[in-house]
């Protein structure tokens, strides 16, 4: 997984450098906010940012919001990095879209801890869009029938959108996800008995008929 940091410290880039490369991150560095935007929006592997508030060009809070409103960014994990610690500082900052912040100068443990946060939540939604593509791979193989399907009065085949012929039970087979058994309704049977029975009488009597 690839992380971007962006801060003009260059101490503070070393520190935050060492902790994520330690915990398996392949790390970018942009030591100014338009850089670190080039950066966002040309490299789509990254998948978590942490930026500094105060930096030459860009600040912190308005990356934090281009990031939102790129829907193709919009997932990225954003951890805010600042001096400030007010109450009404903090609130501004999550407000402007960061998932975290990090107060300056930095605690080692609460970084780990801070970093390993974004990275479940990143894994998370990765699954989650993972099974949401499954599911709409699922959808997209669903066969659906609809409107007016023309069916003929004595045989009840069905005609094509190629203007053929069909037994309606291969038609549907053909066109929706039913499978049919093949059965007999009680009036088809009484049907097919009663002919039984008449061409069983009809051979008994061609039987007597035959001359000796």
């Amino acid at each position: 997984m690839r992380a971007l940091i962006a801060d003009d410290d260059r101490g503070t880039v070393i520190v935050l450098k060492s902790a994520l490369q330690r915990m398996g991150l392949e790390v970018v560095v942009a030591h100014d906010g338009n850089d670190a935007w080039d950066i966002i929006q040309h490299d789509p592997r990254i998948a978590l940012t942490v930026l500094d508030w105060m930096m030459p060009g860009t600040d912190g809070p308005e990356l934090c919001r281009r990031i939102r409103g790129d829907e193709s960014r919009a997932h990225m994990y954003v951890i805010l990095l600042t001096s400030r610690d007010a109450s009404a500082d903090l609130v501004a900052g999550l407000d402007a879209g960061a998932d975290d912040y990090l107060i300056k100068p930095l605690e080692p443990e609460e970084l780990r801890a801070r970093v390993q946060v974004g990275l479940r939540v990143h894994g998370l939604q990765q699954r989650l869009s993972e099974q949401v593509a499954e599911l709409q791979a699922a959808l997209s193989k669903v066969k659906q029938l609809t409107g007016l399907l023309p069916i003929c009065s004595y045989c009840k085949s069905v005609r094509t959108d190629q203007n053929y012929w069909e037994r309606v039970d291969h038609y549907m087979t053909q066109h929706t996800d039913v499978q049919f058994s093949h059965g007999i309704c009680p009036a088809c049977y009484e049907t097919v008995i009663a002919r039984l029975d008449k061409e069983e009488a009809d051979s008994r009597a061609a039987l007597h008929q035959v001359p000796e």
